[in-house]
């Protein structure tokens, strides 16, 4: 596809290495244990006011600051990834982010806390540069099974940490976990460097002009447009159900703890599990076709979760259901726009994960707001809204 981007950047003549199964399982992993450093926190924001004898409200702005650090690193840090080496950009971001969840480990005070949980959401980017290095070195015929595997590795961690985070935290307390945070980056960094092929930069740019072709490839792409809608309330509906969970199964008929509560996060993996077989059909059948059943599985797990409230066998279905049917849809959605200016990929993957972040922000905020007043029901039908503005886009001509 021609652009006015591509005058400043057309791609490099290169041999494309092999992509494995191997590394692509590499890559996988990689972004399941970068993307953890996000979601540790949520399961230990008591142990922490405990530490700092703060309030819940407090505590809660902790990971707040966290997921803004995470979209100032989306929309400054990612789009780099077009004009620097995918495989150095890896490697440094991995060595920085072990910098600043060691400092996270060892706060002293609520402030130094806060700096850095931001810094860590900041650089813990690795996931969205390591999606856009495997769909360049994906054949096109897989790019969507590819896709599918990198992102069930993705899911996965942000599923693990809360469990793996709350384990942790309970027996050893919330500053070990980081501190594993820690080793893991390190050594995700030394692998990353002696197991990934160096790719030359697609573009050349200077980093204003960069950021700048932002606002144009947005402006120039409808695809990416419409896809960043559909993920955007897509994954509005997934932070509904994960921000109110907690409190619905602590109400009757359940009374469960927060230990239970974690535990539903094993149910979402097995959605991530089976989600890369919607890349292989999106490969097969066309992404939109697969964005189109992704909508209609989220749509139906909430119809599932609202009238089977208080029967536990039909939520963990819908939770399933629910991971299942986002995923399906972020496969699909990422497969089709970095089809568009393969260039680019990198800033297109900034573009659609920004507004992927902020239909999660958005989510939750309504997620409070109707539990608080209507309760289950209320959240349950708020998601719905979401889903429904979702299929409305995926139907409206581009």
């Amino acid at each position: 596809m021609t652009t006015k981007l591509t005058a400043d950047a057309k791609p490099r003549n290169q041999q494309k290495p092999r992509l494995t199964r191997w590394l692509t399982l590499l890559l996988a992993l990689g972004a399941a244990i970068s993307v953890a450093n996000i979601y540790y926190c949520q399961p230990l924001l008591a142990l922490m006011g405990q530490t700092f004898h703060e309030t819940s409200t407090q505590m809660g702005f902790v990971a707040t600051v966290t997921q803004f650090g995470y979209a100032a690193g989306l929309l400054f840090l990612t789009p780099l990834g077009d004009i620097w080496s995918k495989r150095s950009l890896i490697v440094i971001l991995s060595f920085t982010t072990a910098i600043t969840l060691f400092a996270l480990s060892q706060a002293q005070t609520i402030t130094w806390l806060e700096v850095a949980s931001f810094l860590t959401g900041m650089w813990t980017i690795v996931p969205q540069v390591i999606i856009p290095l495997a769909v360049d070195l994906a054949d096109e015929k897989t790019r969507g099974q590819v896709v599918g595997t990198v992102m069930g590795g993705l899911l996965l961690g942000i599923l693990a940490a809360r469990t793996f985070s709350g384990a942790i935290g309970q027996w050893f307390g919330w500053r070990t976990v980081y501190l594993i945070a820690t080793g893991l980056m390190i050594a995700l960094g030394v692998i990353m460097y002696f197991a990934l092929p160096q790719l030359t930069a697609t573009a050349k740019l200077t980093y204003g002009k960069l950021m700048r072709s932002i606002a144009q490839l947005f402006l120039q792409q409808p695809i990416l447009r419409q896809s960043s809608m559909i993920g955007g309330s897509l994954f509005g509906a997934f932070s509904v159900l994960w921000t109110v969970l907690a409190f619905r199964l602590s109400q009757s008929p359940y009374h469960y703890g927060s230990a239970i509560v974690g535990l539903f996060g094993l149910v979402g993996i097995g959605g991530a599990l089976i989600a890369p077989i919607a890349g292989r059909i999106a490969d097969r059948r066309g992404p939109s076709f697969m964005i189109g059943v992704g909508i209609f599985i989220t749509f139906a797990s909430y119809v599932m979760m609202l009238l089977g409230d208080g029967v536990l066998l039909l939520l963990i279905f819908g939770v399933l259901l629910l991971d299942f049917g986002v995923q399906a849809s972020q496969i699909s959605n990422q497969a089709r726009i970095y089809a568009l200016v393969p260039e680019a990929r990198s800033r297109v993957n900034s573009i659609y994960m920004v507004s992927y972040f902020l239909g999660g922000t958005l989510g939750s905020f309504l997620a409070a707001i109707s539990y608080g007043l209507w309760q289950w029901t209320g959240a349950c039908l708020t998601a719905l809204m979401l889903v429904s503005f979702a299929g409305t886009i995926h139907l409206v001509k581009r």
